[in-house]
């Protein structure tokens, strides 16, 4: 120390401290309320931007206190600079942090404002806050003095054993990035795989691909099986599809009146239930002779994949109603089968030679 220690030191070293945390609440309130008012409006920046400062400014008062109390009291100049580093680092890794938080928001916003990027994708918001977070400790390290290019030429090694250890890993990774970049698939998608697993991809991280069926269960597939596999995606090129649904009348039915009211129906359906598509055009297309029908295919269109069970629903009730009101038959199956029966000649039982002679001996 350059000099004694005394209470006016500590006085002044208190005030500041308490200036410094006064500071940080006081600064710390007024972003909560501009974080208020930033929600009310439409663009989504300042919130990011409050949400930065929020974690940065308080803590940069609160630091700042505390370097004006180790400034008030007398350090030698060895423990002043420790005292000055130390809360240097602290600071870049208050701001690390802020940085990292801010960009993945920035990364996440962006790619869920954009149809054709991976909307809740995780896999790019981890991958940024991890650059991020990398950057901030090398710049500590070289704030402690310690060199950085030795590091560096460690890391580049040691890269290759390390790719080589995690094989399964990186692969899944790159996989991941492959199907986002491609944008073959991406989170809200319905997809069926040619193993039978279906459902919305909820999430693709650095690892796998999560899926929610329709049963609410989740699915877990690596990213490289994912990539691998033969898939249909029912949400490219557009969420809207049609479906198809088979319908049978009698023979004797009149089949423009059965085009007519199944038109109709059609209608009806498309413009009253939630999911379908009310511009869809009817379309039937008649193609069968049947044992007991003729048949004909009922194309609906549906605004996604999901929908379709609850208007095939509706249009078979609606359609069956109808027909029992018009009296158009819907025949139940039946087949006739003819069994010819053929005579069976049923052959004499023959008399062995041995009991004829016994049997004339008796007689005689």
């Amino acid at each position: 120390m350059k000099r004694a220690l005394t209470v006016d030191d500590l006085v002044v070293a208190g005030i500041a401290l308490a200036a410094g945390l006064l500071a940080a609440f006081l600064l710390r309130m007024l972003l909560r309320w501009l974080g208020k008012h930033a929600d009310r409006t439409r663009w989504s920046g300042d919130d990011l931007i409050v949400d930065a400062l929020r974690t940065v400014v308080p803590w940069a008062a609160f630091l700042g206190g505390m370097a004006s109390a180790g400034a008030a009291l007398p350090l030698t100049r060895t423990v002043q600079h420790n005292v000055n580093k130390t809360l240097t680092v602290l600071f870049i890794f208050v701001v690390t942090l802020a940085v990292a938080r801010g960009v993945a928001g920035l990364m996440r916003t962006v790619t869920q404002s954009r149809p054709g990027v991976a909307g809740s994708a995780t896999i790019f918001v981890n991958i940024t806050r991890i650059l991020v977070l990398a950057i901030g400790f090398l710049v500590v390290l070289q704030t402690l003095g310690i060199s950085i290019a030795p590091l560096l030429t460690a890391l580049g090694v040691g890269g290759l054993a390390v790719a080589l250890a995690l094989q399964d890993t990186l692969a899944n990774l790159f996989a991941g990035i492959h199907i986002l970049a491609s944008k073959t698939v991406q989170p809200g998608d319905y997809i069926r795989l040619s193993s039978g697993e279906e459902g919305y991809v909820e999430d693709i991280n650095w690892r796998q691909t999560t899926v929610r069926n329709l049963s609410n269960n989740l699915v877990v597939i690596p990213n490289g099986e994912l990539a691998k596999t033969n898939m249909t995606n029912f949400m490219r090129p557009e969420e809207q599809l049609t479906i198809l649904v088979q319908v049978g009348v009698a023979y004797d039915s009149d089949l423009e009146h059965v085009e007519r009211v199944t038109n109709q129906v059609i209608g009806e359906v498309m413009t009253q239930v939630e999911g379908a598509v009310p511009d869809h055009e009817p379309i039937i297309r008649f193609h069968t002779f049947g044992d007991s029908r003729i048949g004909f295919t009922v194309i609906l269109g549906v605004g996604e994949f999901s929908d379709q069970y609850r208007i095939k629903h509706e249009f078979i009730k609606r359609l069956h109603k109808r027909y029992r009101l018009e009296g158009i038959r819907i025949p139940a199956p039946t087949r006739t089968v003819a069994i010819q029966q053929e005579a069976v000649a049923i052959p004499q039982q023959r008399v062995p030679e041995e009991a004829d002679a016994v049997a004339s001996v008796r007689l005689d």
